[in-house]
């Protein structure tokens, strides 16, 4: 295996571009995930993965072999998502989008407007761990994590993902980030530090698992009959709607009852296709009419059998999904 991989360096240094995909191509799906992990947009991770390919490729002459292909390009990718992070021309907010429906008072105005979620089919393969990493393989692609690491400053979100998702020791943390070990250690003691204050402290169900799919359909069966109150008692106390790149957030069930009391009002019904963002449950919603058109994309973070948040994104993101962006009529007019 050393012998075919020093192989293809050396071809790939010669300009053999098959030879450079043979020696990236098994690492796309994982510095994908990394890419998306340290920037929270789908779209952000495309172009920061493919930035890190053209990078690699353009400096394959130059690798000197000290440190594994893998490790050289992680340490290219998350320097591109650091720069990223310190880019101004993220996603920006955007106002809200149901033109029939005047949204209660938010209880506040979120700053993560370029938060997207990341779908399921994308993961296969796809989430690589260490076996003495601090993060679960389900918690770290969830979207309560990375929203959470999205407040942190970028370069303690570069080592709590490197050191604690993906095992990188502080050695190796270091020299990708052109540090030293004790600034790494440091940096890594003030993001765990962080990320709790902004964690869920009860995990959710296993994927699949009964406890997920009767909280599941009870769910889907008070949305689409507009039932506040069946929804509102699947709620946990503090729950958390959000809604980007729309700014507007609603924390707790009170706040929670009075959005969704409102949207319910207007007449708006929607059916429920489902699917999974995250590893969590998720579904595209389809407005009622002659044809259902897309009314957003839905994503559950499950504590216990309770919800403790409700993410809506826009219908931009249905061909990631594979869900069309609009279905046959249900003969509501």
């Amino acid at each position: 295996m050393v012998k075919v991989t020093q192989e293809l360096i050396s071809r790939a240094r010669a300009g053999d571009g098959e030879a450079f995909r043979e020696l990236t191509e098994p690492y796309r799906r994982e510095l994908q995930v990394h890419c998306y992990r340290m920037l929270g947009s789908l779209h952000d991770a495309e172009d920061a993965l493919q930035d890190t390919l053209l990078a690699a490729w353009r400096g394959i002459a130059d690798f000197e072999g000290r440190a594994s292909i893998r490790t050289w390009l992680y340490r290219i990718a998350t320097n591109r998502c650091l720069n990223a992070r310190r880019s101004a021309s993220r996603r920006p907010a955007e106002q809200w989008s149901m033109p029939s429906v005047e949204p209660p008072e938010p209880t506040r105005y979120g700053e993560v407007a370029w938060l997207e979620p990341y779908p399921d089919a994308l993961l296969d393969g796809a989430v690589a761990l260490s076996p003495e990493t601090g993060v679960e393989q389900s918690e770290s692609i969830s979207l309560a994590f990375v929203a959470a690491v999205q407040a942190l400053p970028p370069r303690q979100v570069a080592v709590l993902i490197l050191r604690e998702v993906l095992g990188f020791r502080a050695s190796e943390v270091a020299e990708m980030l052109d540090s030293t070990v004790e600034s790494v250690s440091s940096a890594l003691k003030r993001a765990r530090a962080g990320l709790r204050r902004r964690t869920p402290a009860e995990p959710a169900p296993a994927s699949d698992s009964a406890q997920e799919r009767a909280v599941v359909a009870r769910f889907v069966s008070a949305y689409e009959a507009g039932d506040v109150e069946a929804l509102v008692a699947l709620f946990t106390d503090d729950v958390f709607v959000s809604m980007p790149p729309i700014p507007l957030e609603y924390e707790g069930r009170d706040a929670a009852a009075g959005l969704f009391a409102t949207i319910f009002r207007s007449g708006r019904r929607v059916s429920l296709v489902p699917t999974r963002a995250n590893g969590q449950p998720a579904f595209g919603a389809y407005l009622h009419g002659a044809t259902r058109h897309g009314g957003g994309l839905f994503v559950l973070t499950l504590t216990g059998d309770r919800i403790s948040a409700f993410t809506r994104f826009d219908t931009s993101l249905f061909p990631y999904f594979g869900l069309p962006l609009s279905l046959p009529g249900t003969g509501d007019e």
